[in-house]
């Protein structure tokens, strides 16, 4: 008798869970058809090699990935964007940081009209902001030309080599301060009043309680932002890739991993050393987002 009961408990909560399962299918789906897939096929592209001469394709195995590793233009590529990303996004968060904690304090007027203003960067298009970034960075043309031009020198080289990963940096930054700002302040919003009674009650300053109780609250959202950021500094893509038609003898087809698989792919049709170069950009962009992802937790805790 006990067993036919927990034998119809379980059939129960099978069809129970069977209902769940009509609705997460579709999800399922669709998710398995535009991310699952497009990786396995990735990898199966990067187990295998053209054949130059013969033609076709043969199976290499992993030998696709040790190339990578020895790949000169691929490392290049990956070290510029980790110089890109360890002095570009450090910047980039603590503007949107204090921009956060200006639009949330109550000394700051109009804080609906700057919250729009700095966020407003963001709602423009990747693509057409670089090209006006562009226009401005241009050498005999915009703001960086006749700026030149009327102090009579050329110091103002925005394209130039030396100056040309902070350049787009600046528009990294300025695109995306507000997206971050509004990470920030919406966190910002979620701590109780009672901690700010509290701190004004202990005789708390407005750095003491930025410090004791904002920060503390923000923690979350900065690992949250910093672990976005990394994603987006690897793949850089967009800002280089439209400037290189007015700097080309500065930004190479490999100036970054994602432009590097790219020009692979497209124009060298090396469609599986492409996928390869893809595949492993995205297992060093996991890796270091989840060190980051566990150290922020530890933190937290």
């Amino acid at each position: 008798m006990t067993e036919s009961v927990a034998l119809r408990r379980r059939r129960a909560r099978f069809r129970t869970d069977g209902k769940g399962w009509i609705f997460v299918g579709p999800f399922l789906a669709v998710f398995a058809l535009t991310f699952l897939a497009p990786i396995a096929y990735a990898i199966y592209l990067s187990l295998f090699r053209d054949q130059a001469f013969f033609g076709g394709t043969v199976f290499v195995g992993l030998d696709n990935y040790a190339d990578v590793l020895r790949d000169a233009k691929f490392w290049e590529s990956f070290l510029r964007v980790l110089a890109f990303l360890v002095v570009q996004v450090p910047v980039m968060l603590v503007l949107a940081l204090l921009a956060a904690l200006a639009i949330d304090s109550a000394r700051l007027h109009g804080s609906s009209f700057f919250r729009i203003v700095i966020f407003l960067p963001y709602a423009v298009p990747g693509v057409v902001a670089v090209l006006m970034w562009g226009f401005i960075y241009g050498n005999n043309f915009g703001l960086a030309a006749d700026l030149n031009e009327l102090l009579g020198t050329t110091a103002v080289q925005p394209l130039s080599q030396r100056w040309m990963l902070p350049s787009i940096a600046n528009i990294v930054t300025w695109e995306f301060v507000g997206y971050n700002m509004l990470i920030f302040y919406s966190a910002l919003r979620t701590v109780p009043g009672e901690l700010y009674e509290a701190a004004a009650i202990d005789g708390a300053g407005t750095f003491r309680t930025i410090r004791a109780v904002k920060l503390p609250a923000l923690r979350g959202a900065i690992v949250i932002a910093t672990i976005f950021s990394i994603i987006g500094s690897f793949q850089l893509f967009n800002e280089p890739n439209i400037l290189r038609t007015l700097a080309p003898n500065v930004i190479t087809t490999y100036y970054t991993p994602n432009m590097y698989a790219y020009n692979l792919s497209f124009a060298g049709q090396q469609f599986n050393y492409s996928a390869t170069v893809a595949i492993v950009m995205g297992l060093i962009t996991a890796v270091i987002a989840y060190i980051v992802q566990l150290r922020g937790s530890r933190e937290a805790l």
